[in-house]
């Protein structure tokens, strides 16, 4: 009897703990609208891949979409997050939710009246990129405010990341039915009407928002200083060197599930929603891993066995040639980059000096939103000279290359500990 309840009462605690942020009512709006508005966004997602491969049969044309959607990261990220260190965050994210509702809008219109092309395509993508990098900086920075306990703070954002992911895992999959029965236009529609949720969630929230520093200095200004405190903080600077890396030569294997789908599976749009599907599985298998984290967790030694599940779950996907056995490597290599960009984020969110917090978050964007674009014109451009097979192959020793590497930069300063002038504390 005992030991039954003693067993129960472990069960319920480890519920209570991983969904212990959303006992805060603002963290609570924001991880309800962002849930719902994140299936529409994969749906939209994976109907743009699908619509431009169907177009054009291209790796190296889908390649081209995500550079344009994504290059806006890589060129604005560090002016934005100077930006966005000067103004309130809250209004930000506010006016950039309706701004990319508004792009939906507009994709789902062109799309069901059959005005479109990759060119529009390519145009809409580049301005939903645009909004996005305000968007995503804006809203990082914003969690501390919607956090009252800052022990809280690590759960509240890997709750975050599992809201992505369990979109990003239902989302595909209804969205390959969608696209299958009824076309891609009916998904952009859905994430139009998706974004109602995201915008009254921030409405009703209760927020006093932190009023901003109004800076005498320039934006210029304002970004060199930024660059400098990275440099000077090599606890925070090699965990967004690691990062771009594995953005460029890495992570762009998602960029390739149509061509994947179709070209070693033979398969169709509901084969490619399997496919997103399995790592947004995998993903919220490693969001639920996060949401355990508490603070004084080594993310350090974390990011490097997540980059290294990674890679070794490209490498096996590389070699399978029997669909299932690619489906769990898929679900492998993305739940190993789940957790090693939610590490990192998460050691930014809570080691970042609050003044240098959203430029930290705009390089973290940079270096992860902003070089992936180049790491996809990339594989795009050697899966169609080398073939599909190599490129993953390519990609899996470069993961773990990548891990080696930063593996060897741990273990030569594991007895140099580096001590931020803001805590005065030795950082893990």
């Amino acid at each position: 009897m005992n030991g039954r309840i003693g067993w129960y009462d472990f069960c319920a605690y480890q519920r209570v703990d991983i969904f212990r942020a959303l006992k805060h009512r603002n963290y609570r709006l924001h991880f309800t609208g962002q849930a719902i508005s994140l299936m529409g966004t994969w749906m939209q997602r994976i109907a743009v891949s699908w619509l431009v491969y169907r177009l054009t049969e291209s790796a190296l044309v889908l390649g081209v979409i995500s550079f344009i959607s994504l290059i806006p990261s890589l060129l604005l990220s560090p002016f934005i997050g100077s930006f966005v260190d000067g103004h309130q965050k809250y209004r930000i994210v506010l006016i950039t939710q309706v701004g990319l509702m508004l792009q939906a809008g507009v994709l789902a219109v062109m799309v069901f009246l059959g005005y479109y092309s990759v060119w529009w395509i390519g145009v809409l993508s580049l301005v939903q990129g645009v909004i996005n990098t305000f968007d995503v900086t804006a809203r990082q920075s914003l969690m501390v405010e919607l956090v009252d306990d800052r022990a809280d703070l690590p759960n509240a954002i890997a709750l975050n990341s599992s809201a992505f992911n369990a979109a990003r895992m239902v989302g595909p999959a209804v969205g390959g039915i969608l696209l299958s029965t009824y076309g891609e236009a009916v998904c952009f529609g859905i994430n139009f009407i998706s974004f109602f949720a995201v915008i009254a969630s921030l409405l009703l929230m209760r927020l006093n928002p932190q009023q901003a520093v109004r800076r005498k200095e320039s934006t210029w200004q304002g970004l060199k200083e930024g660059f400098s405190y990275l440099r000077n903080s090599p606890h925070i600077s090699s965990l967004i060197m690691l990062l771009g890396v594995s953005s460029l030569l890495v992570i762009p294997y998602t960029t390739l599930l149509p061509v994947i789908a179709r070209e070693m599976f033979d398969g169709d749009a509901t084969t490619f929603s399997w496919f997103e599907s399995a790592a947004g599985l995998g993903a919220m298998a490693g969001a639920i891993y996060m949401a355990k984290t508490r603070m004084g967790t080594n993310l350090r030694f974390r990011v490097m066995k997540a980059a290294g599940l990674m890679a070794l779950g490209i490498l096996a996907l590389s070699f399978a040639s029997w669909l299932p056995l690619a489906l769990v490597s898929t679900l492998l290599a993305a739940m190993g980059m789940m957790v090693q960009n939610s590490s990192i984020n998460t050691y930014l969110q809570t080691h970042a000096m609050p003044v240098y917090r959203a430029r930290a978050i705009s390089y973290y964007i940079m270096a992860f939103q902003g070089i992936f674009p180049i790491g996809s014109l990339l594989v795009g451009a050697l899966a169609s000279a080398w073939g599909i097979h190599y490129t993953l192959l390519f990609q899996g020793v470069a993961g773990a290359l990548l891990v080696t590497g930063y593996m060897v930069y741990i273990w030569q300063h594991i007895n140099r500990k580096y001590v931020p002038v803001e805590t005065g504390q030795p950082v893990e």
